[in-house]
């Protein structure tokens, strides 16, 4: 057996990375939680199962891709890692193509195992819209009383959320996750936003989650219809999720990422921080204005000398020897102690 699977390895990392995210969102969409709600008429399942659905299938397609590919899983989260150049460019077509042909089997998966319940339950009628209509199985559809422009704001909104949120996970210096923990938390957050944000259209959230099974469901019989109902509804939660995520990613960059200290601190670092701003305080009663001031240049220089930056231009025992100078002057008007509690 071990013979057979060297000869089947994929050598080409884009290829195992691809079949990576088409395995998961096909996995994420393959779940037919709503399929079995719609087709036994809410006796098999409510609203929160097929919220609970959606999100053990994406946990379960992270698992299976994160190892691989990272576990993108949404063309949306590919392009706001590639705007902060954690993603490569020229992978961002392939990982979209992926996503959408992973939905699109998906979909059909779906389809098929439910394909006896579809078609008693639509009376051999595949229709988009009325009370024995199919094709929101498969993708969203707005509800009656959702505007254009509410739906459009409905999916930037969520979906800015869902990626900053998503990026937060991702922040290593905003607080390590254990191993294994992240996916869980995708699909605590997948099932937040289905259970707060899912009645004007479904949340799609995701371009080629939504794409994939209306193309499936175009060509499987429900037909123009997909594409025209709710007054060309169809591409909106293709657009509009694009233009929320980069407005969440932005966001959480902006406001919390770029604010990290650039190189972290060990703890013998941030006890001689905290010696530093006692020596300060300590200054202050005890000396003039000058050996103050000296004490801050101090705790901001070594502050500053930690960065790695810095250390291409000055090395450490230079610094100190920096910091000895500064401190001649309040040596003169405070005596010895501070100037030593500098040193």
């Amino acid at each position: 057996m071990e013979t057979l699977l060297r000869r089947c390895q994929i050598r080409s990392q884009i290829v195992r990375e691809c079949i990576a995210e088409f395995l998961g969102l096909y996995i994420l969409i393959g779940s037919g939680a709503a399929a079995q709600v719609v087709t036994s008429r809410g006796t098999h399942g409510d609203y929160l199962t097929i919220q609970l659905g959606s999100a053990l299938g994406a946990v379960f397609g992270i698992f299976v891709a994160r190892g691989v590919s990272g576990a993108h899983l949404n063309p949306v989260y590919s392009l706001s890692l590639c705007v902060l150049g954690r993603h490569p460019w020229k992978k961002l077509p392939l990982y979209s193509l992926s996503h959408l042909v992973g939905a699109f089997l998906g979909a059909a998966t779906v389809y098929l195992q439910y394909y006896d319940a579809i078609q008693t339950f639509s009376g051999g009628e595949l229709l988009v819209a009325g009370p024995n209509a199919t094709a929101g199985i498969f993708c969203s559809y707005p509800a009656d009383h959702l505007s254009f422009w509410g739906g459009l704001v409905d999916q930037v909104v969520a979906t800015a959320l869902f990626l900053l949120c998503c990026v937060a996970l991702e922040d290593q210096r905003n607080g390590p996750l254990p191993d294994g923990l992240h996916p869980v938390l995708v699909g605590a957050l997948i099932l937040t936003m289905g259970v707060s944000m899912g009645s004007n259209c479904g949340f799609p959230l995701n371009p080629a989650r939504d794409l994939g099974p209306r193309l499936f469901t175009f060509v499987a019989g429900w037909g123009e219809e997909v594409f025209k109902a709710g007054g060309g509804w169809w591409w909106v939660p293709i657009v509009a999720p694009f233009v929320g995520g980069l407005l969440g990613t932005l966001t959480y960059e902006l406001l919390i990422e770029a604010h990290h200290q650039t190189t972290p601190q060990s703890p013998q670092q941030e006890q001689e921080a905290v010696e530093l701003e006692e020596v300060v305080v300590d200054s202050g009663n005890n000396s003039d204005t000058l050996c103050t001031y000296a004490v801050w240049m101090a705790v901001i220089l070594s502050q500053f000398v930690q960065l790695e930056k810095f250390q291409q231009f000055l090395k450490p025992e230079t610094f100190y020897w920096v910091i000895t100078v500064i401190s001649l002057m309040p040596v003169l008007e405070a005596g010895e102690e501070a100037s030593l509690a500098i040193l």
